[in-house]
Order: structure tokens, then sequence, then C-alpha cells
């Protein structure tokens, strides 16, 4: 499968991003990508009033979302956001096939840690999703559920040989902030990989200090999406700003990997 790792910058404005999701898919697709991996907010950015624009997974922006991954015959994940309960909402990604099938998983684990609370504004999901892609099982998280290592063994034991991490990551404020947050960001999702021997697909918002944006208490991104192998293995590693990556991943290159590291058959409790 070829993978479209879209490390993207998005602001409040929603159809400024929905505009952004559809030429930044054009390219993905020029360049034979199968699957374009957007990051959590895609729909607008953390900071910003939620509220005020969830929508059903057959509003406007997932629509339009349906619409780009039909015209480019792509697969598109991006994140979004849907109504909750009592005045909350739900942090979604939005899978949409180019058949016209969407899928949507609300984020069960939220972030009430570093002195932000999600849960404030955002209602959780309960149900672990996964899902076909291109042929292949494709379990789905967001963000924080990346500290949560039992959502990515029952993803894998639910067929998923790949997982999608979309991530708009705290920064942290001071330099020694940042750098343990990068560091617990590439920590954490290496080792889901090896948790679940699945391939992980960690796509995250791009740092906005790097278009000249001042540093924010809310989860904003710090770049440094990735693609990493069942063994734990990088295979790619972007920087901090806006950009993307093409990965080409064999969902059937699991199995070796499963037989001479059977941390999933070998599990007793």
């Amino acid at each position: 499968m070829r993978i479209a790792l879209m490390q993207v910058i998005t602001g409040r404005d929603v159809v400024a991003n929905l505009d952004l999701v559809r030429s930044q898919t054009a390219l993905a697709a020029a360049e034979g990508a199968e699957l374009v991996v957007f990051p959590e907010a895609t729909m607008r950015a953390f900071g910003h009033n939620l509220t005020r624009i969830a929508e059903p997974l057959d509003g406007p922006f997932a629509t339009g979302i349906r619409e780009i991954a039909r015209e480019h015959r792509v697969t598109v994940a991006a994140g979004m956001f849907t109504p909750g309960d009592e005045g909350r909402v739900r942090n979604t990604l939005l899978v949409a096939r180019p058949d016209g099938a969407v899928i949507g998983y609300d984020k069960i684990h939220l972030f009430d840690a570093f002195g932000f609370a999600e849960s404030d504004t955002v209602t959780p999901g309960t149900e672990p999703t996964v899902c076909t892609i291109a042929g292949a099982p494709v379990g789905l998280a967001v963000c924080y559920d990346v500290r949560f290592p039992n959502l990515f063994i029952r993803l894998a034991e639910a067929g998923a040989r790949i997982i999608l991490l979309p991530a708009s990551w705290g920064a942290g404020i001071t330099d020694e902030q940042r750098a343990a947050k990068l560091d617990q960001w590439r920590l954490l999702a290496r080792a889901r990989a090896l948790d679940s021997t699945c391939f992980i697909v960690a796509v995250g918002q791009g740092n906005p200090a790097t278009i000249g944006q001042e540093p924010s208490t809310a989860p904003t991104g710090i770049g440094h999406s990735m693609a990493i192998a069942p063994d734990g293995r990088i295979l790619c590693e972007l920087g901090e700003g806006q950009e993307f990556r093409i990965v080409d991943i064999d969902p059937d290159a699991v199995e070796p990997v499963r037989a001479s590291i059977p941390v999933l058959a070998n599990r007793r409790i």
C-alpha cells in the first residue's frame, strides 16, 4: 500500500482547511498514493471553538472529504469534530474511501493531561475500530490513544496490520518541555508498533511556530510524523514544518515479525 503522510498546519477556517486537504490530496494522488493520512484536528485546529463547527458524517466537511476521495480515487483519513453530548463534540477520525464509503472512529482516550482538559469539550468514544483500506485491515487511533497499549493490542487482535495514528501533539512551552514531548512521541509510537506488531502511521500537525505563530497551551502540534515497522524501526520521520512523505508498506510484512516475536500469541493476560 502506498501511503502519504500529510503533515499540515490547519487553522480556524474550516473551508480553508478543506481546501488544504483538497490541494494536498491532489499532490499525493499524483505520486500514486492509495491512502492519504492527515492529522487530528484537520477540520479546525485546537485552541478555537469546536462546538460551533461540529457536524455529522454527512455534513459539508465530511461530504467534501468524500468528494475529494472519490475524485482522486484514494482513501482519505482526516481528523474532524462531530456532535457529542452535553454541548460537547466528539474527536472523530474520518476515513473516506473512493467508493463513497465513510468510517468514523471517535477518540476513546481524552487528553486530560499536562494542564489541558480535553474532556471539558469532548465526549469520549467507546468502540475500537478496524476497517478495510485497499484490501488491508487497518486500525484507527488518535493522538493520546498512543499512551494506552491495550487499545493497539485489541486492534491487532481484531485483524489490524496497519494502525493509523493522526495527532496534534502538545509541544509544551519551554525548551525542556518541547524536547521531552518529542522524545515521548517517538518512544510511544515505536512502543505501540512493538506491542501490536503492526505498522504505525503516525501523522501529526506541523509545529505552528514554523509559520510564525506564537506558542499556545493548546496541543497544536510538533510535526515529526512517522511511519514505523512492526519491529519498531522508524521507516521515515518528517521535520517540524508542513511537508509530506510517501511510504510503501506491505501489510503482509507483519507475518514474519509476528512469527519471530509472537507477543500477541504469547499473551497470557
